[in-house]
């Protein structure tokens, strides 16, 4: 096995129908879209093949990935397996709708060797999921994720959305309380973000920031008593069950992502595939947009690392060219935080915390000019 290990993710642009809130790049499709779009995928990961790169993280998200048949799954995930020398014990992850999620479909993806799943379930109330267009409802939520356990899944994730209209803290628990009473391993907790261009903001609907902050530090509390660790802002794990594809991201580590609107970062470099689905489909080499050459180090690891409960070290930061006089503002930045009670700082670094985690973007930006 080589020593180099990248992360794959497999961008997969459709969805039954758009929800209201989301601003993602995504569409329907008919058969013929997505077998074309299928075939282009494995082309485009096969031109890997050969180069001796390792692969412990492989995700599929989108979009719905589960919009594809389990066929058109597993052909793409075998040709992640014939491009790259895939680990023995590589978590590999399926973004699913529970409407596009049954029993066989799931049995078919675990048999593949997918192993991991992440349901978007949103909430477990009715109500909310009719305002936020989504087509399944809390039953069909529910047996999802009992068919992905009876289909031999032992890490399943559920997203849930915080700030839903017709929410109100007390519902937003009882969601959180019913997915961990399924024995579900991990928790994505997303609060509600209004895009221009998504119909939520054609129709002004706005999200309330001190509802918002009160629903995240009710669920962080909560989740923390049944044992969930919060180790990013908006990610809660049973012990072990972190996600490892993510954490790549959150650490700076390599990732090769494939798709239209795709995102890579691999040899100091960051880029992705600027174009739509039609266009993906249609070329033989893929037009890659390189956003970064060479990344400011020091500014994006404390733009990552402050994400998650690890926090910054000092002396990372020094290696990656922050000078002393840097590092000693930033220390006495994090004091000040400290007192706020915004982060817990250390003799080797500082982490956020809940209430720091709420006002991240202040923070980095406060940092920033440090």
């Amino acid at each position: 096995m080589t020593d180099k290990r990248v992360g794959v993710y497999i961008h997969i642009p459709f969805c039954v129908r758009k929800c209201a809130y989301c601003s993602f790049y995504s569409s329907a499709a008919d058969e013929d879209v997505k077998e074309s779009y299928t075939e282009a995928l494995c082309k485009d990961i096969l031109s890997f093949e050969g180069k001796g790169i390792g692969c412990d993280t492989v995700y599929f998200g989108g979009g719905t990935p589960t919009a594809l048949e389990s066929g058109q799954l597993v052909r793409i995930f075998d040709a992640v397996k014939e491009a790259f020398e895939l680990d023995g014990d590589a978590e590999v992850t399926v973004e699913a709708n529970p409407d596009s999620a049954d029993l066989r479909k799931l049995e078919t993806l675990r048999a593949a060797g997918f192993n991991r799943i992440s349901f978007g379930v949103q909430s477990l109330d009715d109500r909310e999921l009719s305002a936020l267009g989504r087509i399944h409802n809390s039953e069909k939520a529910v047996s999802a994720v009992t068919n992905a356990r009876t289909a031999g899944f032992e890490n399943i994730s559920c997203d849930m959305m915080l700030g839903i209209p017709l929410q109100d803290t007390d519902s937003m628990l009882a969601t959180a309380g019913r997915l961990t009473d399924l024995g579900i391993s991990h928790i994505s907790a997303y609060m509600l973000s209004v895009e221009e261009g998504t119909p939520f903001f054609e129709q002004g609907i706005e999200a309330d920031d001190d509802r918002l902050a009160d629903m995240y530090l009710a669920l962080c509390k909560q989740l923390g008593s049944e044992g969930f660790e919060h180790y990013e802002i908006s990610n809660f794990a049973v012990p072990g069950r972190r996600s490892r594809h993510n954490l790549r991201y959150w650490q700076g580590r390599e990732y090769l992502g494939f798709g239209c609107k795709a995102h890579s970062f691999f040899e100091n470099r960051r880029f992705f595939c600027d174009e739509d689905t039609a266009e993906y489909i249609r070329v033989d080499s893929h037009r890659l947009t390189v956003l970064e050459e060479e990344p400011d180090k020091p500014e994006e690891y404390i733009l990552l690392m402050l994400r998650t409960s690890e926090g910054l070290s000092f002396e990372r930061l020094g290696l990656l060219g922050a000078d002393e006089k840097r590092i000693g503002r930033i220390r006495e930045c994090a004091k000040r935080l400290e007192s706020s009670g915004l982060c817990k700082l250390s003799e080797n670094g500082f982490s956020l915390t809940e209430k720091g985690f709420l006002c991240s973007n202040a923070v980095i930006a406060e940092l920033e000019l440090c």
